[in-house]
């Protein structure tokens, strides 16, 4: 379903780096004032004004860690109202925050919840941009909700549309809303992207602004090929493959409530508005861009198992998961042969919660439960998903990338592609990991 045709509405988000500082609100301030569509901001807490500071969150997570030690907030609080009142007095604003401070203060001496600490730096902040815009401050406590599992309540959709029906603007903090005891809950971090996203859908946007500190998202990691290419469209299934794989572009959960009603979204940067940024869509024409991103991550272990005539031996598969299951082990990929099974798993997972690994046990069950003829465990790998809509319309990818791999005489250890054929997954070793990316960018760039 996608939005009303009639809907010219634009939902803003505005990131930590974003609203850091009284110089980057007014880049906030020339954005939303250079389109009236943008009615409704979602601002994060102040992050990072440069690489020696400390995200106001971090400090509002401290000082909530000090009350617990019935310790006094002292210079940490002190350093986070400087913040809010500074800002303010450098954008000329005729705002008195000292009574919102003095009762965050108060409520954190007092005992409050980590959940509610955490949630003032957006909260405080919603009414230095408010005041900044000349929009309306709308509480999200009063408008975001969660059902009794911990879940966004639906109802939270109708209050949000009902409180911002009108013409004018206005601002939700975001991260936070109220839970069903009536106690502040927040999103997990980086839940900012979520209430725009909720947001967006609640009031049928014709598109969701992502304001950050980069102009988009990048084909792969710059810190592997710092010359990445920009992606200009992505569509939500791929930005997921990627996500999935390490990509680090938005909240996971920020996807699920614009994707439901057809919401572009559109990763922008605060300090480049001129660019056109990247667009992530349910649909798109994929044309000659075969790949649209590369992304890499370490820390797997392939246990590999061989046996005679496996394919006719019925449930030996499922009797394979069973042990990882029975162990509390998720795994990632099963690729198999007629006679091999391979199981990739997340080093994280073969760690129980005594910090003990599982492997031991795992293999010990496998053999017992299986008895195969060769069992093998290949550590230090690292997994490369190749992603693109149009791979599966385009013939040769598949050999493009190997191909490339061999050229730069990287070993490909494992092969998956999954039915949709949007993604081919390869695994190598740690140490080739740059290197394979880097050879894969170059081909598919």
């Amino acid at each position: 379903m996608s939005p009303s045709p009639a809907s010219s509405l634009k939902i803003a988000k505005f990131g930590g780096t974003s609203v850091a500082t009284a110089a980057q609100l007014r880049k906030v301030q020339a954005i939303i004032d250079a389109d009236p569509q943008r009615r409704v901001i979602v601002p994060s807490a102040p992050g990072k004004a440069d690489a020696k500071d400390t995200k106001v969150t971090d400090l509002l997570y401290l000082c909530q860690q000090i009350a617990a030690q019935g310790q006094p907030l002292g210079a940490v609080w002190d350093g986070i109202a400087k913040r809010f009142t500074s800002i303010a007095s450098e954008l000329g604003l005729k705002l008195d925050l000292r009574p919102v401070l003095d009762e965050v203060r108060t409520r954190i001496e007092q005992g409050a919840n980590a959940d509610y600490a955490a949630s003032r730096g957006e909260a405080i902040h919603g009414r230095v941009v408010a005041a900044l815009l000349g929009a309306e401050y709308v509480d999200a406590a009063d408008v975001v909700f969660f059902d009794r599992a911990g879940r966004l309540d639906a109802k939270t959709f109708a209050a949000i549309k009902a409180r911002c029906s009108g013409s004018g603007r206005y601002v939700i903090p975001g991260f936070y809303g109220t839970a069903i005891t009536g106690e502040i809950k927040t999103f997990s971090r980086g839940g900012s992207d979520v209430t725009g996203a909720i947001v967006a859908n609640a009031m049928d946007a014709a598109i969701y602004e992502n304001w950050t500190d980069v102009s988009g998202v990048l084909m792969t990691d710059p810190r592997v090929v710092a010359e990445a290419k920009p992606i200009a469209e992505i569509t939500y299934r791929e930005l997921r493959e990627l996500s999935y794989m390490g990509a680090s572009v938005l909240h996971e959960e920020a996807v699920f409530p614009v994707r439901e009603k057809g919401i572009p979204i559109n990763i922008r940067n605060t300090n480049r508005p001129e660019d056109p940024g990247t667009r992530i869509v349910a649909e798109r024409d994929p044309g000659h861009q075969v790949v649209v991103g590369i992304a890499g991550t370490k820390g797997f272990t392939v246990i590999n198992i061989e046996k005679a005539m496996m394919n006719s031996e019925i449930g030996f598969g499922r009797r394979v998961l069973d042990v990882f299951e029975h162990l509390g082990i998720s795994f990632e990929h099963t690729p198999t042969g007629i006679d091999t099974m391979s199981v990739v798993v997340s080093d994280k997972q073969l760690i129980g919660a005594d910090k003990a690994s599982k492997l031991d046990q795992v293999v010990e069950d496998i053999q017992a439960t299986l008895k195969p003829d060769d069992l093998k465990v290949t550590p230090g790998m690292a997994l490369i998903a190749t992603v693109g809509q149009g791979m599966n319309h385009a013939v040769g990818t598949a050999a493009r990338l190997f191909t490339a791999l061999a050229k730069a005489r990287v070993n490909v250890r494992m092969i998956d592609q999954g039915s949709s054929e949007q993604n081919i997954i390869v695994g190598v070793e740690e140490a080739e990991l740059a290197q394979a990316i880097r050879a894969i960018y170059n081909e598919f760039a």
